[in-house]
């Protein structure tokens, strides 16, 4: 897409744009593919002062057990972008493939963390009980898998649905779902639909809710629903109103929504690094940003120390992080530490470590949704990075 207009074989279009190398293009861009609904920045933006350091050559173990360096690691891992946090100052910063401060980038699942910490707002204001039946709020869901279910279920990924979240089918239950997003092309044939009418036909699959971890998409754009619901308003809205002002957002944010105006809070949040690592900081600090109680302390204390073990070790991602947790939509990688993330495909991450008072953010176009390797491999930068601000 670096020309102008570009050749046909260059052309980013909404039947390639997570593939890659046109989602290096796409990632940052999706505005230009999809109808977005925007997320406007704050009127009083937090400060994010510099205190610049070296990270270049801090070591860690690569992906095929030899060391690497952070500055190769990003350089081969299809890092867009790269930024950390130490006491709330931006200690280094670093960008590729045309990505710069102001310019957002998708960050898919990282976005139900988002969701789930708007919860705890809402939670905390009365708007929402997480206990409550699913159909409290949204009626229309009776039929489906979440007409038994809790607002809780669909935080901590417990409900017993049938759905396979294979990002690398070509048919099935991905397919069709991300159809009714808007997110793909429809190639002819299939009857129209849109994200709320999808939802309402998914089924169960026998397990009882809150049994097992299940990280299926859908259950977080139930929940955005849900939160329409609650609060009277679209939510693009509602983030505005209860985390990108109050957080103090430096940029306009936005979110992707489909034929019928419902955004798809799973996965469709589009920021810059800035922002996102301003996020993590109001997570480090137990939801104070800019001075304020943005996020209940309560609700944070319950995502690093609640959740169920036990769901999680039921859950197909305890063969890959076998001492880990979730709760309201956030990661425990390591329950005998005190770090937490936010977590999406193609490589987008938010790291939290409240002991060495750092927060890492890093987005990519990684062509592999769920590359488990470097995904560990980050895992072990992360922490070398920390390490290395503690000293």
């Amino acid at each position: 897409m670096a020309a102008f207009p570009p050749t046909q074989d260059k052309q980013v279009t909404l039947a390639n744009w997570r593939r890659h190398p046109f989602s290096t293009w796409g990632f940052r861009n999706v505005r230009q593919l999809l109808p977005t609904a925007n997320v406007p920045r704050s009127g009083n933006p937090t400060p994010l002062p510099l205190s610049l350091g070296y990270f270049e050559d801090v070591t860690f173990e690569g992906l095929n057990g030899d060391e690497t360096t952070v500055l190769e690691a990003l350089r081969t891992s299809f890092t867009d972008g790269l930024l950390i946090l130490h006491c709330g100052q931006i200690a280094w910063e670093w960008y590729s493939n045309c990505l710069t401060p102001t310019c957002q980038h998708l960050i898919f699942s990282v976005s139900k963390s988002i969701a789930g910490t708007l919860g705890g707002i809402l939670a905390n204001q009365g708007k929402l009980d997480p206990e409550a039946a699913v159909v409290t709020y949204v009626p229309e869901l009776k039929e489906s898998v979440y007409g038994e279910c809790t607002v809780r279920h669909l935080l901590d990924m417990s409900v017993g649905i049938r759905f396979d979240e294979d990002y690398l089918a070509v048919d099935g239950d991905i397919v069709r779902y991300r159809l009714s997003t808007g997110w793909d092309p429809s190639a002819g044939g299939e009857p129209a639909t849109h994200l709320r009418a999808y939802l309402q036909t998914l089924k169960p699959d026998g397990t009882p809710h809150g049994h097992t971890f299940h990280d299926v998409s859908p259950n977080t754009d139930v929940l955005g629903w849900v939160y329409e619901r609650a609060c009277g308003m679209p939510y693009a809205r509602i983030l505005a109103h209860y985390v990108g002002g109050p957080m103090g957002a430096e940029a306009d944010a936005y979110v992707t929504v489909d034929s019928h105006g419902a955004a798809r809070a799973a996965g469709g949040f589009c920021a810059t690094l800035r922002d996102l690592a301003r996020f993590g900081e109001m997570m480090r600090n137990g939801g104070v940003s800019n001075g304020k109680q943005v996020v209940p302390g309560w609700w944070i204390d319950d995502i690093r120390t609640g959740g169920d073990a036990d769901a999680w070790m039921r859950g197909k991602l305890a063969a890959v992080f076998p001492n880990g947790n979730y709760r309201s939509k956030w990661y425990t990688i390591d329950r005998t530490r005190k770090a937490f993330g936010a977590v999406g495909i193609h490589g987008q991450w938010i790291y939290v470590d409240p002991e060495d008072e750092a927060v890492i953010v890093r987005v990519s176009s990684q062509p592999i949704p769920m590359d488990l390797n470097l995904d560990r491999m980050w895992v072990r930068g992360y922490r070398a990075i920390t390490t290395s601000l503690s000293r």
